[in-house]
């Protein structure tokens, strides 16, 4: 069943329709299984609001006590338009809360994030445990307006709020061989009803290059459109890298690990013809079942052509001096 939006924009409206359909055949069994492991999941939890001894938490999220500091808006975007609210809180790619664009704000209305603690590991000083508390006071929160660009062909405008993750990085103290870091999202079988199927191989996991990740884009992202992140978004805590695909964004970071090698990551494990490691956007570089050339961008209506999309999403002159020398075919 299709589930239309307030925006009236349908999936088939997004991308061409036979990659539409493309897609559908490539998630139909983990999307049937999930909604009888998502139906679970609920009445568990339905359940537990009638059994103090149920371990489950109760609390409502919206009214978790984490709360967004202050923050500074910023130049950045400020010429673009963002999408509305309700479209980047309600088609979301998250599979740990359903394959379906829809499912993610719906199944993850329960979910806790917080309280919540952050692992560094690796090639580090000293392995640390950081709460979201403390990680909130590492450095002055900014919004900042981004593009944000999916493999499937569809894009955002996003006004992010959140610190570069260079902060982070320092106060982590990564020794000289760190050379890449991780990030391990939280696969949590009791609160992510997507967790408890073979879709992926859980937990989810991303990585950059060091550099990649020292650049003054990438963003820790605590919260959109001036209040927290939304469960759906990855809250508490996600990364953030503009000028590449979306899935490269590790939402419900729970560790980050530096490491001398290149991290295997999720979706290179899943499918290695089709994601690479650095999935940089590049409309020359097409994903093997959908074109990079050009986009629709969501909540722009549905008579509304497909945008050409540009090399690392429009950020060539923050980023571009990094690839210099690699093959970009090669290291899609």
């Amino acid at each position: 069943m299709i589930i239309l939006q307030k925006t009236d924009v349908l999936p088939s409206d997004i991308t061409p329709k036979e990659v539409f359909e493309d897609r559908r055949r490539f998630i139909k069994q983990a999307s049937l299984g999930l909604l009888a492991t998502s139906a679970l999941a609920h009445s568990n939890l339905l359940l537990a609001a009638n059994n103090p001894h149920q371990s489950i938490p109760l609390s409502t999220p919206s009214k978790s006590v984490l709360t967004l500091p202050s923050f500074t808006k910023t130049a950045y975007g400020k010429e673009e338009k963002p999408t509305s609210y309700e479209d980047v809180t309600t088609y979301n790619n998250f599979y740990e809360f359903g394959t379906s664009k829809n499912e993610p704000a719906v199944n993850s209305k329960l979910f806790q994030p917080y309280p919540w603690t952050v692992s560094i590991e690796g090639e580090v000083k000293k392995n640390k445990i950081i709460s979201i508390d403390e990680i909130l006071k590492l450095a002055p929160l900014e919004e900042r307006i981004y593009r944000m660009r999916c493999v499937e062909g569809w894009s955002m405008v996003i006004p992010w709020v959140g610190f570069p993750l260079a902060k982070l990085i320092k106060w982590a103290e990564p020794n000289a061989n760190a050379k890449y870091i991780e990030f391990i999202s939280l696969a949590d079988s009791q609160q992510m009803p997507g967790v408890n199927l073979p879709i992926l191989d859980w937990p989810y996991i991303e990585g950059l290059r060091m550099d990649e990740a020292m650049n003054p884009l990438t963003l820790m992202a605590v919260g959109l459109y001036g209040e927290k992140l939304p469960n759906q978004n990855g809250a508490p805590m996600r990364l953030v890298v503009p000028w590449k695909y979306g899935f490269k964004g590790a939402k419900s970071i729970v560790k980050i690990r530096f490491t001398e090698k290149m991290p295997m990551t999720t979706w290179m494990k899943a499918g290695p013809r089709e994601y690479g490691f650095y999935a940089n956007v590049n409309p020359l570089v097409d994903h093997p079942r959908w074109t990079q050339s050009s986009e629709k961008r969501i909540g722009a209506g549905l008579f509304a052509g497909r945008i050409k999309t540009q090399m690392f999403n429009g950020y060539v002159e923050q980023v571009g001096q990094m690839y210099a020398g690699l093959d970009l075919r090669k290291n899609f």
